[in-house]
């Protein structure tokens, strides 16, 4: 019985045959191609800015640049910096397009509505459309 009980202890967890290890090898890999298929967004090309309901511009990404646009508010002022861009500075209350952050990857949208500016980034593909965001 002591012999049963150390041989218990030795090996805690059963052996994997062949068909587990095949198993397991398949969802990695399953994994791996979701992950690739899915879970990654295309990096952004240009910029078009609205203000309004017009185009103000559209620009390229590989550049730093700092605008400054006015709007019914007062001055709002984007930073692009070498395939990012983000609002830096705006005269509205509650600064949700500057706690916004860096944009980076296509189809993102900052938006500044009491100034009525508003940013996305453009790419060869969305990595989502407004059906599923």
């Amino acid at each position: 019985m002591r012999a049963a009980l150390s041989a218990a202890r030795a090996h805690p967890f059963p052996r994997l045959l062949a068909g587990d290890w095949l198993t397991l090898l398949a969802s990695l890999l399953l994994v791996v191609l979701l992950f690739q298929a899915l879970w990654q967004s295309q990096g952004a090309s240009k910029l078009r800015i609205r203000q309004g309901d017009t185009v103000y511009a559209t620009l390229s990404l590989d550049q730093k640049r700092t605008l400054h646009l006015h709007g019914p508010q007062g001055e709002t002022e984007i930073v692009i910096d070498h395939g990012r861009v983000r609002f830096l500075r705006a005269p509205c209350n509650s600064q949700y397009c500057v706690h916004q952050g860096w944009l980076t990857r296509a189809g993102q949208v900052a938006i500044c509505l009491p100034n009525q500016i508003s940013l996305e980034l453009l790419g060869k593909r969305k990595s989502y459309d407004s059906l599923n965001y």
